[in-house]
């Protein structure tokens, strides 16, 4: 089972070239603060812009930095089925856990072609997959049917990052593919109230910078303290809010720098965030207690 609390991993960059050693302090951090696993290089790890054979040493490093102390879930999706099964391959034979497949975005697929495209990863890979759906990035959305035609057909789709925004959508999916079937909140502002209506847990961009708080709110809740999670969510709300404040990865990149554990470094198109935000940024991780 692929529940709790995953971290979307930041990549980090120094130079121009991928930071290992802030990776692993990143990673050896995660470990300490209790997460149940980690995903390398999906929307928050820069994805886009790394080249094909950094996208695999990423992954490599994650798993040997994590030591099978934690599971780690690969984002090897694409909108090009041959290159996401090619990443998929390349992500099983470095000895990840699981994938992590986005909806193919740009191209926008109709839902027969999201079904093929996942159909066909499934096919080639013994990886448990997690789907993920993204709209508001995508352009497209995984049908609840689609996902349902997945699960029933392909025994190694086995849960969704449910990104979609709104409570309702776990209520469908838990409805329409059982309680064996994994849902994730893709949004940390939702953890709480999609596990309110089924969700297991959360893949998470705060537990980069707040891995043990993060964590110890989604197992109060799973362990029926609903009281000390939801006590939990209102003092890290106003940091999920801001980690958004610019496009995701820049400010949650930046809080990491402001913490000391990389530099903060981006590829283009992402650039440094304002100073406006930075100094919003830096309020919110004074009052959470993670900066000083």
């Amino acid at each position: 089972m692929f529940t709790g609390t995953h971290t979307a991993l930041v990549t980090p960059f120094r130079h121009g070239t991928v930071d290992e050693s802030a990776l692993e302090r990143l990673i050896k951090a995660q470990i300490r603060g209790g997460v149940d696993g980690i995903v390398p290089v999906g929307t928050t790890g820069e994805s886009p812009t790394l080249d094909m054979a950094e996208h695999i040493r990423v992954i490599e490093l994650a798993v040997k930095f994590a030591r099978g102390k934690v599971k780690v879930m690969a984002g090897t999706g694409g909108n090009s089925t041959h290159e996401a099964i090619h990443l998929t391959r390349a992500a099983e034979e470095t000895g990840a856990d699981a994938s992590l497949q986005v909806a193919p975005y740009y191209n926008k697929p109709t839902q027969e072609g999201l079904f093929q495209h996942f159909h066909a990863i499934a096919r080639a890979t013994r990886l448990p997959i997690i789907l993920y759906s993204i709209p508001g990035r995508c352009g497209v959305e995984i049908a609840v049917d689609t996902v349902h035609r997945l699960a029933h057909d392909c025994v190694n789709i086995i849960g969704i990052k449910e990104a979609g925004g709104t409570p309702e959508r776990v209520s469908q999916l838990r409805a329409s593919l059982g309680d064996k079937f994994t849902i994730l909140s893709g949004d940390d502002s939702l953890t709480l109230p999609f596990m309110a209506v089924g969700a297991q847990g959360v893949i998470s961009v705060a537990s980069n910078v707040a891995p043990k708080e993060v964590a110890t709110m989604v197992r109060w809740f799973a362990r029926g303290r609903a009281d000390l999670a939801l006590r939990q969510h209102q003092h890290l709300y106003p940091l999920f809010k801001d980690l958004f404040i610019e496009t995701n990865p820049i400010p949650v990149k930046a809080a990491l720098a402001m913490m000391g554990m990389m530099e903060e470094e981006y590829r283009l198109p992402l650039v440094r965030m304002s100073a406006r935000h930075r100094t919003v940024l830096k309020t919110t991780l004074k009052r959470c207690g993670l900066l000083k």
